[in-house]
């Protein structure tokens, strides 16, 4: 028989609207698997069994009265613990954070899911303020990947990824300000897209400024699509969120990809690739061309762009930690401290000079998809490597920034970008596709994953042995 907990949020659906599962046994289920399981993985920071028995209860008597209060009424799901909470503390991974409150408020993507029905089960760790490509902080100590314990989930929605991936709940709520979403999905082989700036509303704003998205982490195209449906929209608080779309997410998409003008790029011109991952993903961009597809190896054009995000975000780490006193600051993760350092030491011309770059960047890619619809390269250069340090055992390099050339030049232009699995190195890991598109074709990039999905089904995590 199968767990409920290894069921995806739309056969979770289909189970209670046949009426052979209830919201209750579901969230019974993966409440027991973070029992488990979470010992060994760390993916949550809080876990409130009561207040998730209660949500469900009361989904379940909404479906009994015909009176449900969306698609996502009576699923599971989890919430990073950046994301405000009403009832829970949202410590962001730090020392500093007081718990007692008051958490009387919603974030907007929280809110919207409140409003649906969905149950929650509890907030993902996250590295402190989120400020790294891993998951790993000093009040909740190192969150590890089920694929093999003794590695990194990635980051820094790390947590939400693990959970996902263990069975712990089919949706979370992630955020990704140089790839924190697609990061650990490439590693824990899960599905994720990073919407479009504003499609998800976002609130407190980020100190990471038009950096930082909202983004849904599920094992299924289908069920991020739910997921999108749920949390898109404005919100009052947020002056730069974007008008409600004009599709829906869980309806639309084509067949199959004929006639779409998709590029193909390798290393992005400057990335260096091991070789399992990048014979994998070149595979994979072959199935864009048996679905249809003009598929074109293509470069954008642009040089690495890291010494220009990092101006960006080392100046929003420093922002975050401004107000913190020197007792304080001693408490952070020594790697934030060190570039809250550095950051505050930037000029407002360097800033702004960073920020042209970005602009500079954002014109190039709205041009070349003039040409192109889609843009596919890795998702990570690399495997999912130690858990419990910021770079690759060996590396040259002291930053996260080292190893994610293929996320954060698209943090910059403020793109949709989705990571999918599209294989396995030799030693089971999982290896991620990037799917980008233009501005506002968040329904085009997930079109074309779907097409994906259903052309090559990927193995999930076996989370029953």
């Amino acid at each position: 028989m199968t767990d409920a907990a290894d069921l995806t949020a739309t056969e979770l659906i289909e189970a209670y609207e046949a009426g052979t599962l209830s919201p209750v046994e579901a969230a019974e289920a993966v409440l027991a698997r973070i029992e488990r399981d979470d010992p060994g993985l760390n993916a949550f920071c809080l876990v409130d069994g009561e207040t998730t028995l209660a949500m469900a209860r009361d989904a379940a008597d909404r479906r009994r009265r015909g009176a449900t209060l969306g698609p996502l009424d009576g699923v599971p799901v989890s919430i990073k613990d950046i994301l405000l909470t009403r009832g829970w503390p949202t410590l962001r991974g730090s020392a500093t954070a007081d718990p007692s409150g008051p958490w009387d408020e919603d974030s907007p993507a929280v809110a919207r899911l409140r409003e649906q029905g969905a149950v929650f089960v509890g907030k993902t760790t996250t590295p402190e303020f989120a400020w790294k490509g891993v998951t790993d902080n000093p009040v909740d100590g190192v969150t590890r990947n089920p694929w093999d314990t003794s590695r990194t989930p990635g980051g820094s929605s790390g947590g939400a990824a693990a959970a996902v991936a263990a069975g712990m709940a089919p949706l979370a709520l992630g955020t990704d300000g140089g790839g924190s979403v697609r990061i650990p999905a490439a590693f824990t082989g899960i599905f994720t897209i990073k919407p479009t700036y504003g499609r998800i509303p976002h609130y407190p704003a980020s100190a990471f400024g038009t950096l930082a998205h909202t983004g849904p982490m599920t094992n299924t195209v289908a069920d991020a699509a739910l997921l999108l449906d749920a949390v898109c929209g404005a919100d009052g608080r947020d002056w730069s969120a974007l008008p409600p779309p004009d599709v829906v997410f869980s309806e639309a998409g084509p067949d199959d990809l004929t006639g779409l003008r998709v590029a193909f790029s390798p290393d992005l011109g400057f990335a260096e690739v091991d070789p399992e991952i990048a014979a994998s993903v070149a595979a994979a961009a072959e199935v864009f061309t048996e679905l249809g597809a003009k598929v074109e190896q293509a470069d954008p054009g642009f040089t690495d762009p890291v010494e220009e995000f990092e101006v960006l975000w080392f100046a929003g780490a420093a922002k975050v930690v401004e107000k913190l006193s020197p007792e304080a600051r001693a408490r952070l993760d020594p790697g934030l401290r060190e570039i809250c350092e550095q950051g505050a030491r930037y000029s407002a011309v360097e800033y702004l000079t960073a920020t042209a770059r970005r602009m500079d960047l954002g014109r190039l890619m709205g041009l070349f998809h003039e040409r192109y619809d889609l843009l596919l390269t890795p998702t990570m250069p690399i495997a999912a490597f130690e858990a419990g340090v910021e770079v690759p055992p060996g590396s040259p390099a002291r930053r996260w920034t080292s190893w994610t050339p293929f996320t954060y030049p698209f943090n910059m232009t403020q793109q949709p970008a989705a990571s999918l699995p599209c294989g396995f190195t030799s030693g089971g890991l999982p290896i991620g596709l990037q799917v980008v598109g233009a501005r506002h074709a968040d329904a085009l990039v997930m079109a074309a994953c779907a097409a994906y999905e259903r052309a090559r089904p990927w193995k999930r995590f076996n989370r029953t042995g």
